[in-house]
């Protein structure tokens, strides 16, 4: 499983360790990702997505996955997600 965000396409960043001698390692800054159910007022069902509590919170803000969805870029979303995206615009346009 990627440690990528399939709402944002946030994923890991890499930086250095730093002690207090200054002596620097490499590391990796890994995003808060969490499973989460989030539901479509188009389609009416749920979908399951693993994205990160920035994207969580992002979604809530703008209204809903709808909404999310609707304004995000289609190179930043997943394959999973893509598709959604093009469900609810199918929905949209037949109500």
């Amino acid at each position: 499983m990627s440690r990528v965000c399939e709402l944002t396409g946030k994923g890991p960043m890499v930086g250095n360790n730093v002690s207090h001698a200054k002596n620097r390692t490499r590391r990796r800054f890994l995003p808060n990702l969490n499973d989460v159910t989030l539901g479509s007022e188009a389609l009416e069902r749920s979908f399951k997505l693993r994205i990160s509590a920035a994207a969580l919170r992002t979604v809530d803000h703008r209204g809903g996955l709808d909404a999310f969805l609707a304004k995000a870029k289609d190179d930043e979303l997943s394959d999973k997600a893509l598709k959604i995206k093009k469900d609810i615009a199918k929905a949209q346009a037949a109500a």
